[in-house]
């Protein structure tokens, strides 16, 4: 029997996986338990610590802590409990507070239906294995729960998410179900729009700030949806982060695909949640209705590829990352500058002005001839020549759809089946080739055991030669799968004539090149170097379309009127070399007369013998 003036405090807890055992763990039920011991005991001055729907692996509960809080202001000197699985699961912890800290700070445990009472010794010593067997328990239960979650997952049905993203919400009916909510989606689909619009993640962020646009964990929360309905800053309700804009961006949810194991935790005891790689996502397409489609999600995809930064000029070139080197193949750089005054070649300041500056060079002789070595050639070219052969060849190329639609499919089809059969059998040859290979290195493996086992292979070679093997294996097997996915493109998807068309019609207007149009339009332009004959300089550019790639347009003679303006500007031409030739010779003339070129020499001579 006991009485005292300190708090005798009743702990009960219950978790969701309790509710499915039964009424005995009820909390009603602990409450009444817990209460009449007490009463039975002569335990006064009691007080219930309750916390419901909380599991025993975790001890962030609100009521335990206050409990604890209790024991560590000495306020508390008695702690009564059904079990000892109402305290935790997690045996370490369990024995900690039971073990350690009640026995310093003089508190009486007691856990009445496992009947150990911390003032009676032999039923002490018997706590730990009930703490061992209680976290058996929630162990086993999280494995069944990560089985059944695993195999929901598998079966393209369910999201393994608790919450819908932002754009979708859960169908009422159907918890399994995403269904759009159009408020957000037009949002993102708004995103979306400004990424092809050429606009980087922090550009969209700063757009969408500055028109008030309620963020996603703000918008979510104040309509009770999402991971921060309790856990959000109201204070910033329009503050849009760039890592918020491309989480948005990266997601193949939005082309209404279900994604499931984005995230795992490495116990059950963890809380935190890390990243799964992209390989080892399971996606199930077409589960729910599209927000974005998928040509747009693609394209932007591309965009992100390559980094557009702005400039004392302004933004950045729309044209970065799409146009190549034919020689090389690699990327090339941009160059701008504001426009200033021309100097002439004596490096004299004129007063000519010098336009904006803005063209391409290969990124392999830039980089090159930093470090004085010679790779490559400029391969240089003018964004404003680009500009014009591109707008040049989707309006003409637009325009030939519009009016041939069914010759273009046909040219299309003839175009990509004759570079398909080409690719096919060689990709046939190279499968078979591999397939042969890799049943050759099982026979070897198979040879290798033999050998080790007899003994005629030590255990050291055994396992270099083995780990050689399986690397080729591995190698020879991605590289299968690799083919054997591009031979079903070609089965499935031989003819994209059709997506190019749709594309087409979406615009009516190919009077001015925009971003947007780029960016659907354009897959990648090979700029060749330039090559001088006559005194002029001619270069050959390709142009590849999204879905048709390098698209020959039918030849047809030129007409009068094209003629004589080639002629026109073929004289024109002529008369400009012959004027800067006379020009050039009088420049030359006037230097030699003017002693400029010794004066110039003098100083340098100066200079040197001062240095």
């Amino acid at each position: 029997m006991a009485t005292n003036k300190k708090i005798t405090a009743l702990y009960e807890r219950l978790s969701r996986d309790d509710e499915m055992v039964g009424d005995s763990n009820s909390i009603i039920n602990q409450k009444k338990m817990l209460e009449d011991y007490a009463n039975k005991n002569g335990y006064t001055n009691i007080l219930h610590f309750t916390d419901d729907g909380y599991s025993g692996g975790s001890f962030e509960r609100p009521a335990w802590k206050k409990l604890i809080e209790g024991v560590e202001n000495n306020i508390i000197d008695t702690v009564i409990v059904k079990d000892m699985s109402r305290v935790g699961r997690d045996y370490l912890q369990v024995g900690f507070y039971t073990e350690v800290m009640f026995r310093e700070k003089g508190v009486h445990f007691i856990a009445v239906a496992n009947s150990v009472d911390s003032n009676k010794t032999e039923s002490a010593e018997f706590a730990p294995f009930l703490n061992i067997m209680n976290e058996w328990y929630i162990r086993d239960t999280s494995k069944k729960i990560k089985t059944v979650l695993k195999s929901r997952g598998l079966e393209g049905g369910h999201h393994t998410s608790n919450h819908a993203i932002y754009g979708y919400r859960k169908d009422k009916d159907n918890p399994s179900k995403w269904i759009i909510d159009e408020e957000a989606a037009e949002v993102v689909r708004r995103i979306f729009q400004m990424s092809l619009e050429g606009n980087g993640p922090y550009q969209i962020a700063k757009i969408l700030t500055e028109e008030k646009v309620e963020r996603p964990s703000y918008y979510l929360a104040q309509r009770g949806m999402g991971n921060y309905i309790s856990n959000y800053n109201s204070t910033e309700p329009y503050l849009w982060r760039g890592t918020t804009i491309s989480n948005i961006l990266s997601r193949p949810e939005y082309m209404g695909h279900t994604v499931n194991f984005r995230t795992y935790k490495e116990s059950y005891k963890s809380h935190k949640s890390k990243k799964t790689s992209k390989d080892e996502w399971v996606i199930f397409e077409n589960t729910q209705e599209a927000i974005i489609d998928e040509e747009t999600f693609n394209t932007v995809q591309k965009l992100r590829k390559t980094i557009r930064r702005t400039d004392s000029v302004g933004i950045a070139n729309p044209l970065t990352g799409l146009v190549y080197c034919a020689d090389c193949g690699a990327k090339m750089y941009n160059h701008r500058g504001k426009a200033g005054f021309k100097r002439d070649w004596l490096g004299r300041k004129t007063d000519k002005r010098r336009p904006l500056k803005d063209e391409y060079i290969c990124s392999t002789y830039n980089l090159a001839r930093g470090n004085f070595e010679e790779k490559c050639s400029s391969h240089y070219i003018r964004s404003e020549v680009v500009n014009k052969l591109v707008l040049d060849t989707i309006r003409e190329v637009s325009e030939y759809v519009k009016l041939n639609e069914e010759e273009f499919i046909k040219k299309v089809y003839r175009a990509s089946k004759e570079q398909q059969e080409k690719t096919s059998k060689l990709l046939k040859k190279r499968l078979a080739k591999e397939e042969k290979r890799i049943s050759e290195i099982n026979s070897l493996i198979r040879k290798l055991y033999e050998d080790n086992v007899s003994g005629k292979l030590s255990n050291k070679h055994f396992d270099m030669m083995l780990k050689d093997f399986e690397t080729e294996q591995t190698a020879l097997e991605k590289s299968i799968e690799q083919t054997k996915d591009t031979l079903r493109d070609f089965e499935e998807d031989s003819i994209r004539a059709d997506k190019f068309i749709a594309l087409v019609k979406k615009y009516t207007d190919f009077s001015e090149l925009t971003t947007q149009m780029i960016n659907e339009f354009v897959d990648k332009i090979v700029v060749h170097e330039g090559k001088w004959k006559n005194c002029e300089r001619t270069q050959e550019i390709e142009i590849y379309l999204n879905f048709i790639g390098k698209f020959e347009m039918p030849k047809k003679e030129p007409t009068k009127e094209e003629l004589e303006e080639l002629e026109k500007l073929r004289k024109k031409r002529e008369k400009k070399r012959e004027y800067n030739y006379r020009y050039m010779k009088k420049v030359k003339d006037r230097i030699e007369a003017e002693g400029i070129c010794e004066e110039m020499q003098g100083k340098r001579v100066t200079q040197t013998g001062e240095t």
